[in-house]
């Protein structure tokens, strides 16, 4: 069977699965397996696969077809021009998520004038927020943890291998609870927020990822509300809260952040025209 025909026929196997990104997944496999590139893969069309390169990307649909995703099939996933290490420790970064990073780096770029700036990431996963920030500031303090011990090696492993030596600062804990009286210029984070009783309607490839970074709890805010709550203990004067959350969530976002005395609330929209990211600053009530 030559590459064109291999291509064909994997992606309508994807396609009755209900698959919609059948043809990108199935020439990212492909291109894996030949260890060349989608381009080349194309270009290549009519030249016959061995039997082993056949085997090898057969097992790879199917896999696909039993809901693993095409990220976690390669070991790997482009962000913000940077290639991640994923595994089934940490969620699959998304394009929604680069609209916190691209505010992040907006509000950042104002407070650099200002003087040092540090960042905390919260519920860093793969590292891709946190390692994006740092890379296109390099001048910033970034500190990024987590709860689970395999999702901040494969944090670390990204640091690593992204940006120079000892760049983030890496800690385990339960939101802030290892942070004791560090104070940050800017907290980010893509917490779990997905409401419990959805999970189950999820494609099976979200079903597939760490629940530990998908379920927010029984209305899915359970985890920002720790969040908000505890953030002004850790933010400077005039310090900015960014969040990534769920369209659906945000007026009750909005909300618990200006009881808890956030100003300039605002939500901001994905390439998609959604509203993914809400935050606002700090200011102590006197």
């Amino acid at each position: 069977m030559n590459i064109r025909n291999a291509l064909s026929s994997a992606v309508a196997e994807l396609k009755s699965a209900g698959i919609e990104s059948s043809p990108l997944d199935a020439s990212l496999l492909l291109a894996d397996v030949l260890n060349t590139t989608r381009t080349t893969l194309y270009a290549r069309g009519t030249d016959t696969l061995s039997d082993g390169a056949l085997s090898a990307f057969c097992a790879l649909i199917q896999r696909r077809l039993n809901g693993e995703c095409t990220a976690y099939l390669l070991g790997k996933k482009e962000f913000r021009n940077l290639e991640f290490l994923v595994n089934k420790s940490v969620l699959v970064p998304r394009p929604e998520t680069e609209t916190l990073v691209e505010t992040a780096v907006e509000i950042i770029s104002k407070e650099e004038t200002a003087g040092s700036v540090r960042i905390l990431d919260l519920c860093t996963g793969s590292g891709a927020i946190a390692v994006s920030i740092k890379n296109e500031m390099p001048k910033t303090e970034v500190w990024a943890s987590d709860i689970c011990d395999q999702a901040l090696e494969t944090a670390k492993t990204n640091a690593n291998c992204l940006l120079p030596a000892n760049s983030i600062q890496f800690l385990k804990s339960d939101l802030y609870s290892e942070l004791h009286a560090m104070q940050f210029s800017v907290i980010v984070s893509n917490p779990p927020y997905i409401p419990t009783g959805e999970i189950g309607t999820l494609p099976a490839e979200v079903q597939n990822e760490p629940r530990l970074a998908l379920d927010g709890g029984h209305t899915g805010l359970e985890i920002i509300k720790r969040i908000i709550e505890d953030a002004p203990k850790y933010l400077q004067e005039n310090g900015t809260l960014l969040m990534e959350a769920d369209p659906r969530q945000m007026k009750d976002i909005a909300i618990l952040l200006e009881r808890k005395g956030f100003a300039g609330v605002k939500s901001y929209k994905d390439l998609s025209g959604r509203e993914r990211v809400i935050g606002g600053a700090y200011q102590e009530r006197i």
